[in-house]
């Protein structure tokens, strides 16, 4: 059984948003960062180097059995903190 699974919400936003399952996988298995949102949810965040280090966020839903991706999308805050580190 899968440790995680792709909402339909968030497998429309891959398509949407142009964002490879690859990615999505990446940020969840070698995030970053992780940490329990006031919504209680996941939040994994990573840079994608592919796209010029911006930084994927991926919300889970920690509660379901497999667990699962919410959403998934480019956190435009977190990519201009990096990119000032730069």
């Amino acid at each position: 059984m899968p440790e995680f699974e792709l909402s339909g919400h968030a497998k429309e936003m891959l398509a949407e948003r142009n964002i490879l399952e690859e990615w999505v996988w990446r940020t969840v298995n070698t995030s970053t960062r992780k940490r329990m949102g006031e919504d209680g949810n996941l939040h994994f965040t990573k840079a994608i180097k592919e796209k010029d280090r911006r930084v994927l966020h991926v919300v889970v839903n920690p509660n379901s059995d497999p667990r699962r991706i919410v959403t998934v999308f480019f956190d435009r805050r977190l990519s201009k903190k990096t990119e000032k580190r730069k």
